[in-house]
């Protein structure tokens, strides 16, 4: 259905770009909501991109530009002038305007925050210095805080005159050093009698994290304790902003689509609309890495060439074996990489998954060494060869569920991104180990094979 409207928006779009009805056009931009508008303008030529900008109010330019994708968004804002950005930016909340500042060329960020209102771009150049990644970085600066003193009625009058947007779900409670003390839910303040002081509502244990905890790990937070805002304080606890579940939901999938990326040997910020060039050396880094395990395990089937060389059928089977230990690999690694995004794979936990994973090597091993060994036999009619090979799956496959969960674990200890752990590396291991099993015990008993 939310395709069909698109498409229908899309259309509608287009068709009066096409007959040059710019008043119905800003029109129908305005009663749209900006993600759709935004997935449209994805699919429009760079001109008609700033046409349909230029048509949008100020409010929904800003959206609009905070929905769009990386590229999309830079090759968009490079079109426009500097002053027509600010302007959009300006209407826009200081986190949600570090989201598109950030990816666009430094010498062009800068020229469009000094266009900006100065405590609009000094509040995005605060949050630019906190490191990427963090909730720092994350976080919005607009919140509402009480002192622990305050009533009720002059919690609920500051709230009125605070301009926090939509953001307000809870009202916090701060000393008066600003150090965070308490909170109050929204529909618990407007239920209780005015002249209640705050400090009998509040809960004082609140979750909060610091400036430079991983985004990842504040996802965490608030799945874990279904929190709907998390408030991110300094090293002394002072209140310095917060962080809302659809800040949350933007890192869980983008960290989701990092991982699925590295495991698939692709840059973590690649999308499908990057230009050729601008992926050219991320792949190509993968692809040399590939390149070089793949000679890894060619020497090793170089190891036995007289063996092959007496025995052709060899050759027949050698993909099989490989193939299924990176099939098993890939299985595994991507479940004990999704457990460590998840917080699930503690050192507690270790030995438990280790032991399931061997088991499942082993069993799923077992059923896929039968049945290729029965097509073996069938197929070429040697007994040996068929249990030979079988053998040697079976062995791959416990290769494969130790390495799958073990190396993305030590990447993990070392700081590098489990996820990297992909196919790429990780199945070198599972065809030097099988090429190795299949072909060595194919050598020791040639002559019963001949």
């Amino acid at each position: 259905m939310e395709e069909t409207e698109t498409g229908r928006l899309g259309d509608t779009i287009k068709e009066l770009l096409g007959g040059g009805h710019d008043e119905r056009l800003a029109n129908v931009l305005d009663e749209a909501h900006p993600a759709d508008v935004s997935r449209v303008i994805r699919e429009l030529p760079v001109e008609d991109q700033v046409r349909v900008f230029r048509l949008l109010s100020p409010q929904n330019a800003g959206a609009v530009l905070s929905e769009l994708d990386d590229p999309i968004l830079r090759e968009l804002v490079g079109s426009l002038d500097e002053a027509e950005v600010s302007r959009a930016l300006d209407r826009m909340p200081s986190d949600e305007v570090v989201n598109v500042v950030e990816e666009l060329p430094k010498e062009q960020a800068d020229g469009i925050l000094d266009l900006m209102e100065e405590e609009k771009a000094e509040e995005v150049q605060e949050l630019l210095e906190y490191r990427e990644g963090t909730a720092g970085r994350l976080m919005s600066p607009d919140f509402v805080a009480v002192p622990e003193h305050a009533s009720v009625a002059q919690a609920l009058e500051h709230i009125r005159k605070a301009a926090t947007g939509d953001a307000a779900f809870y009202v916090y409670v701060v000393d008066d050093h600003d150090h965070l003390v308490g909170f109050v839910p929204l529909h618990r303040l407007l239920a209780a009698d005015p002249l209640t002081p705050i400090s009998a509502l509040r809960t004082q244990e609140v979750e909060s994290v610091s400036v430079d905890t991983d985004q990842e790990e504040v996802a965490r937070l608030v799945q874990r304790y279904n929190l709907i805002q998390v408030p991110v304080v300094d090293p002394n606890r002072r209140l310095l902003g917060t962080i809302g579940v659809d800040d949350v939901i933007d890192v869980m999938r983008e960290e989701a689509t990092e991982d699925i990326q590295r495991l698939g040997g692709v840059g973590g910020d690649e999308t499908v609309l990057d230009q050729p060039e601008a992926v050219f050396k991320k792949r190509l880094v993968w692809r040399l890495i590939n390149l070089f395990t793949a000679v890894l395990a060619a020497s090793v089937i170089g190891l036995f060439e007289s063996s092959i060389h007496s025995l052709a059928t060899l050759a027949v089977f050698m993909p099989i074996v490989a193939s299924m230990g990176g099939i098993a690999t890939t299985q595994t690694a991507t479940v004990v990489v999704r457990g460590i995004a998840l917080g699930d794979m503690t050192p507690s936990v270790l030995r438990r998954v280790l032991w399931k994973e061997i088991r499942l090597g082993f069993t799923t091993g077992v059923a896929n060494g039968v049945v290729i060994a029965a097509i073996a036999y069938v197929w070429k009619g040697q007994v040996l060869l068929a249990l030979i090979l079988g053998l040697a799956l079976v062995f791959n496959m416990l290769v494969a569920a130790v390495v799958g969960t073990l190396i993305p674990l030590a990447l993990k200890i070392f700081r590098i991104d489990p996820a990297i752990a992909s196919s790429v590396i990780i199945t070198t291991f599972t065809d030097v180990c099988g090429f190795f099993s299949f072909l060595g015990l194919a050598t020791l008993l040639i002559r019963y094979l001949l």
